[in-house]
């Protein structure tokens, strides 16, 4: 098994849904949270863990934390969801005005920014091996996406995205490539620094990206950023297990990696790559994507079965199946956006659909660490 954790950003405010500033307030009082340029969201990180019951109580705990935090400060809570779904989008709210960093994400983005999502890191010491796996998942990130989506609503309406936050993220910079290895992606890093289209070694945001304690140079883990917020903390863990899984995979297939086949170019397969994933930040799991092994159009959902299906016999070799097993379950009822315009389609009001969702949210929290976290201690 790979070494692995989560990055995960979520939304304060009341339990009515609207979306409040608190991180000022919680980063001061709380040890493992982080501020973002946005005060409405707050960041805590994961691991990084070997076992997907450890993984979940780390996932689990610092929410239940947060809320007791919350609960102290008035009727404020934890808000499910990639996107300002409520209103607010016409203002950025500072968490700290003396980063000059956040000066310029404020003055160039503006709340294109302001969403919550969650990044999945995987452990590859390997450089190179870590550039193959980055270009295989790089191309399969619309899964991802698709089986993440909890962000279809904007200022109270839908915006016609399964995924409004990967849809309106400023991807920078505009055109990144497959890197061809290790040298190719420090090269291309310099050379952005160099010109300004990236501020720092953090400025590269893109579906997925290597990461490491001294970017470009020093590089250990895979980071997965495309994925919406997933509130579920079991289904997180099932799109986790599916990456780990196909990573597994990949190591011991090398053929896997998209520079082995012949269809497309480079250049060809990078372009692939992004209509993919407009396509999915459309339509999710329902979105009609280009396969970048044969060219063919095959629905979200139908792709990440078959995967499903090739991977079951890794994680099960791993001791990982069941978490895998989650996965048919959003499968067949959809992802948090699709769950959410199901509700709303039957005349159930945007506000009331996220109120369902944050009760569902806390809900899950608290059986699962009931369930889950006690075991492990004793």
């Amino acid at each position: 098994m790979l070494s692995k954790g989560f990055e995960v950003e979520m939304y304060t405010g009341t339990s009515r849904g609207d979306i409040i500033g608190l991180s000022d307030k919680i980063t001061a009082s709380l040890d493992g949270f982080i501020r973002e340029p946005d005060s409405r969201n707050v960041e805590y990180i994961t691991g990084p863990l070997y076992n997907y019951d450890q993984l979940l109580c780390g996932l689990v705990r610092p929410r239940l934390n947060l809320r007791q935090y919350l609960l102290q400060l008035g009727d404020y809570t934890l808000i499910p969801g990639s996107t300002l779904s409520l209103g607010g989008s016409d203002r950025f709210f500072r968490s700290d005005l003396t980063k000059k960093y956040h000066d310029y994400i404020e003055k160039n983005y503006g709340t294109k920014v302001v969403t919550a999502s969650v990044h999945i890191n995987i452990g590859i010491n390997n450089p190179e091996l870590l550039i193959q796996a980055c270009r295989l998942i790089r191309m399969e990130a619309p899964l991802f996406l698709a089986l993440s989506a909890s962000s279809p609503f904007l200022d109270g309406k839908f915006t016609g995205y399964h995924s409004t936050r990967w849809y309106i993220f400023p991807n920078t910079p505009e055109e990144v490539p497959l890197f061809t290895s290790h040298t190719d992606h420090i090269q291309w890093v310099e050379k952005q620094l160099a010109s300004g289209t990236m501020q720092n070694v953090r400025h590269l945001w893109t579906s997925v990206r290597p990461n490491g304690n001294h970017r470009p140079y020093n590089l250990n883990r895979l980071e997965l950023r495309i994925c919406d917020l997933v509130a579920d903390p079991l289904a997180l863990l099932a799109i986790m297990a599916l990456l780990e899984a196909r990573l597994l995979h990949l190591i011991d297939n090398p053929s896997l990696d998209p520079l082995s086949q012949k269809q497309f170019s480079i250049t060809e397969l990078s372009i692939i790559s992004k209509q993919n994933e407009v396509a999915a930040a459309k339509s999710s799991l329902d979105a009609q994507l280009i396969h970048w092994q044969d060219g063919k159009t095959i629905c979200a959902r139908d792709w990440i079965n078959e995967l499903y299906e090739q991977v079951m016999p890794i994680a099960k070799q791993y001791g990982f199946s069941c978490f895998l097993s989650y996965l048919k379950k959003i499968l067949q009822t959809g992802n948090e956006a699709q769950q959410w315009l199901q509700l709303q389609s039957v005349g159930i009001s945007t506000r009331n659909v996220i109120f369902q969702a944050i009760n569902n949210t806390r809900e899950w929290e608290i059986e699962l660490e009931e369930k889950c976290c006690p075991q492990l201690n004793t």
